[in-house]
């Protein structure tokens, strides 16, 4: 008997002994455990936050073949640190610009580019930006009310009435699994240095589209409902919506919609364009996901669509049903890669990328209040910023540049940010070895009445948003952009 019981407790202590000291072993040395177990698999709708931008992104290009199912992508290389070197001579061919000495980056071998993420002094690094009408010169912020958390925000003026601004952002929902997206939109105005809605928003109402073209890894986009990542802007004419749904060509597309069809616009209804969401199209080969893209127009007025930055740019002219023409980019590929070689952020081995960012507007290098300012093709080009993503401790940084390029074909680029651009107000973490991740989405004109041409001395808004949880924007100077600008013709 007594053998019996000896038998039944050496059963029961061994396991319980093994079972203790796994625990233990765990409590010491967590990273060794979690180096051998499985790794965690988020929802492929649920944003990340290191990454949120990047969701909807892909490298690899869809075959020449409209039919040929789009290829699985792999996942994009996250970014690490900020460009190497930045030019430092002046350009001449931009006197009326106010501009400023370029100062020489902080250099530190520590890091892949030489530059760290966070910089120690914004004075020899970025060009900083401040509000013209803040107290404190920061940016402000833009609240679309109790309940409605937003995102990547867009701001153009009311058509009707002063002071008064449409506010267009993604809807931040709460439940991260959910396969439904949608855009918050309402009429807004400053209240104690906060630009908010007068009313609680309205979700605008595009319509979901189809496709059923994603495979492999990007299977779940079939199941998506709703636009992603509006932008809201206007044209020379008339207001639009860029959005990004399930296409009919590949995985997930661009679609553009006239946006007086989408709101109670109180201003003129004429010359209606794109009155449904239409598909835009580009010239073969297609990527998986398409983003990002935005409209120009040249100097006629004829639209374009441009598609990519790097690691080439490529646009093409658009009809009204959404179709393209042929790639022009190529007619000016020489003298914008000799640009881009100058003037670009220097990538690093890997995780950095180069992204497009906000729509396009039309500027006049002079002053409005200047009566020899007379707009021609020579002083008057379409400017865009782009954004160089890097990625550090954790965390994906956005550093904008803004991007020239002459308004009529074959549209090569003139001239870019020596350095990038800093929203006075962001703010660093030294702890962190990190700074706040601003993500320049849009930016229009201020005043109302003004669309898509403006002079260097016009107010234009900045809006962007924050560590993906806040929308916000800034009014500045349109000629403080376009300080410290390096001239691609320069030697």
């Amino acid at each position: 008997m007594l053998v019996k019981d000896t038998k039944r407790l050496v059963l029961f202590v061994i396991p319980t002994l093994l079972l203790l000291g796994s625990a233990i072993r765990l409590y010491c040395n967590p990273e060794g455990f979690r180096a051998h177990g499985t790794e965690w698999v988020p929802s492929q709708f649920a944003k990340d936050t290191g990454d949120d931008q990047d969701l909807l992104n892909a490298s690899e290009t869809i075959p020449d073949d409209h039919q040929t199912p789009p290829q699985e992508t792999p996942l994009e290389a996250l970014p690490e640190a900020l460009p190497e070197t930045i030019p430092e001579t002046i350009p001449e061919a931009l006197p009326e610009t106010p501009l400023d000495p370029a100062a020489t980056p902080e250099h530190h071998e520590d890091t892949p580019t030489g530059i760290l993420p966070l910089p120690e002094d914004l004075g020899t690094t970025h060009q900083e930006v401040f509000s013209a009408s803040t107290l404190d010169k920061k940016f402000f912020m833009m609240d679309f009310g109790s309940g409605f958390p937003a995102m990547n925000p867009n701001i153009i003026p009311h058509p009707t009435l002063d002071n008064t601004w449409i506010i267009v952002a993604q809807w931040r929902l709460e439940n991260k699994e959910s396969q439904w997206f949608a855009e918050l939109v309402c009429d807004a105005t400053f209240q104690d240095n906060v630009l908010r809605c007068l009313h609680p928003p309205t979700s605008l109402p595009v319509a979901a589209t189809t496709g059923g073209r994603c495979e492999g890894d990007l299977a779940f986009f079939n199941t998506n409902i709703g636009p992603h990542d509006a932008r809201v802007f206007y044209g020379p004419e008339k207001p639009y919506t860029i959005f990004g749904s399930n296409s009919a060509h590949t995985c997930f597309g661009q679609f553009a919609q006239d946006l007086r069809m989408l709101v109670d616009w109180q201003g003129d209804r004429e010359n209606l364009e794109f009155r449904l969401g239409t598909e835009l199209q580009r010239p073969l080969p297609w990527n998986p996901v398409e983003k990002n893209w935005f409209l120009f127009w040249d100097s006629n007025g004829q639209m374009y669509a441009h598609y990519d930055v790097t690691p080439k740019r490529s646009f093409a002219l658009i009809n009204a049903d959404g179709s393209a023409g042929p790639d022009l980019a190529p007619l000016s590929q020489e003298s914008d890669e000799r640009c881009m070689a100058k003037y670009f952020p220097k990538l690093g081995p890997e995780l950095e990328s180069i992204h497009q960012a906000t729509n396009s507007l039309q500027i006049t290098i002079c002053n409005r209040n200047d009566p020899m300012c007379v707009p021609n093709d020579s002083n008057t080009f379409i400017f865009t910023i782009i954004q160089h993503k890097t990625y550090f401790s954790y965390h994906s940084v956005y550093e904008p540049y803004v991007m020239v390029f002459k308004q009529q074909a074959p549209f090569d680029m003139h001239a870019m940010s020596r350095q990038p651009i800093w929203i006075h107000g962001r703010e660093k973490h030294p702890d962190k070895s990190t700074s706040d991740m601003f993500y320049v989405t849009s930016m229009s004109w201020k005043q109302r009445g003004q669309k898509y041409h403006g002079f260097l001395d016009d107010e234009l808004f900045l809006a962007f948003g924050i560590e993906d949880e806040k929308a916000a924007g800034i009014n500045v100077l349109a000629g403080d952009l376009f300080k410290n600008l390096g001239a691609c013709f320069e030697e």
